[in-house]
């Protein structure tokens, strides 16, 4: 599934490709998306901005409609050029919105639906801008409060409750966990104010780290670049502890572990080592 950062890049592209061009046409296979436009036309409206909120990605239009898209596992938007052929079979196609210039595909989005402003803000399974990690209205004290209200939990399963904070997913969740030297299975009743800072911290600089710009004015959507969580230029050390099962740490060289964790039985990756439980227990990997 697409991270935090993985939808931030895809709409700062989405939105050079969109924003301030009168669209040219629209087409769903959704009937709702179908039925929006027939009622409301989005040809000749602009689209204002294109935002993402953790995992979602929102598409504001100017005619007050916004069309927000979560990805799950196998969703993508792809940009193309007019007249340049899709990469993927037109069966695949679940939103196009054009304008002069570009066409921009929504292939296999199983998630997809017109809000107005007020139905918007009453979706809470869409976050808050002051959720999100990659967000400027990013607000600390408010996440600490949500998180720490999970105290009975592992940190490394709350770290992936959206309505705590938006954007980490299960790579980042293993990564947080190693950089701060914590154990993913600790409580968070454990976890020391100190502590719990130095997570939102390393959260929000890791995810940052993996959106900086590096392609200037280009129009670009995400296509498979290397998430990265160590300053190792080697492609194949990007990451400290995601999927290295069995593989040395980068630290203290003892097997990287790895267990199924929380109600959703998501994969989690740890160093034994470098992340003891304070208690000096021991999870089997």
């Amino acid at each position: 599934m697409p991270e935090g950062d993985t939808i931030f890049r895809t709409a700062r592209a989405l939105g050079r490709a969109l924003v301030g061009k009168p669209i040219t046409g629209f087409r769903s296979t959704y009937p709702l998306l179908t039925r929006f436009d027939d009622d409301t036309p989005l040809a000749g409206q602009l689209v204002d901005r294109v935002e993402s909120r953790g995992k979602w990605l929102l598409i504001h239009f100017s005619g007050g409609g916004t069309l927000a898209s979560h990805l799950l596992m196998n969703g993508s938007w792809h940009i193309y050029r007019a007249g340049e052929p899709w990469q993927q079979p037109p069966t695949n196609m679940r939103i196009v919105i054009e304008n002069s210039a570009y066409q921009v595909v929504g292939f296999r989005v199983p998630v997809a639906e017109i809000h107005t402003a007020q139905s918007l803000a009453r979706d809470r399974r869409i976050p808050r801008p002051a959720a999100d990690v990659l967000n400027a209205e990013f607000d600390e004290a408010a996440v600490t409060q949500r998180l720490l209200a999970h105290g009975n939990e592992e940190i490394g399963d709350v770290l992936l409750h959206q309505d705590v904070l938006a954007g980490v997913g299960n790579v980042f969740k293993s990564e947080i966990c190693f950089v701060t030297g914590l154990n993913p299975f600790r409580k968070v009743a454990t976890l020391s104010a100190e502590q719990v800072a130095r997570v939102l911290a390393t959260a929000r600089r890791l995810l940052a780290a993996n959106v900086l710009e590096d392609s200037g004015d280009k129009i670009v959507t995400y296509r498979g670049r290397q998430r990265r969580t160590t300053h190792h230029s080697d492609p194949s050390a990007s990451l400290w502890v995601y999927g290295r099962r069995g593989e040395p740490c980068r630290h203290c060289g003892e097997p990287i572990r790895r267990r199924i964790q929380g109600f959703d039985a998501r994969v989690t990756f740890w160093c034994q080592v470098c992340q003891p439980m304070p208690d000096g227990s021991d999870i089997d990997g």
